[in-house]
């Protein structure tokens, strides 16, 4: 049986005026799909300010917290997009947690949210938190599998947002999982 190659090393940046268009074709497909890309209105510049605002912790609206929006790239072309969120207000604690991330129908199945969720809670952890919290919603068989696959422990209280029952996950970074980047 041939080998499997491993994924394409993945990296994390900020979004920059060149994403606009990929990332609201991204936007719409997601939608479709109930979950959004994009996690605020407006134009591209409004939210390249608020991605900046949000990543500094300065002018926050209410309920937002110190966070990054980064996008997933591999050999120059954007996968996915990761949330990290360095502190839990009341609702992240309950429904949001510390990461969120999304991949793109056409590049899902390859490895890229573990490598996200990988990379976000290794940043996490190198900023001292510990466990970090990861939801899902009940039924999202892949991301599960992505959580449980980062070291994902199941919470035993499951949440029921908006009607929808939410899963909840932390995750204990290993030493090495810290120094990963």
């Amino acid at each position: 049986m041939p080998e499997l190659s491993p994924a394409p090393a993945l990296t994390l940046r900020p979004p920059t005026v060149d994403d606009e268009a990929v990332c609201r074709r991204y936007h719409e497909q997601l939608n479709a799909e109930g979950f959004s890309f994009l996690l605020a209105d407006g134009t591209w510049d409004e939210l390249l300010a608020q991605v900046e605002r949000e990543a500094a912790g300065t002018d926050l609206p209410s309920g937002r917290v110190r966070a990054d929006f980064l996008l997933g790239e591999v050999d120059d072309a954007v996968v996915g997009r990761v949330s990290i969120r360095h502190d839990l207000n009341e609702g992240l604690r309950r429904f949001g947690g510390h990461v969120g991330y999304a991949v793109a129908p056409e590049h899902r199945r390859r490895g890229y949210a573990t490598q996200m969720l990988t990379q976000a809670v290794a940043r996490l952890a190198a900023e001292g938190v510990s466990p970090v919290l990861v939801t899902c919603d009940a039924g999202n068989a892949a991301s599960e599998a992505t959580i449980l696959a980062c070291g994902g422990e199941r919470d035993a209280d499951d949440v029921l947002p908006d009607g929808r029952v939410k899963h909840r996950f932390w995750i204990r970074p290993s030493a090495r999982t810290a120094t990963t980047s």
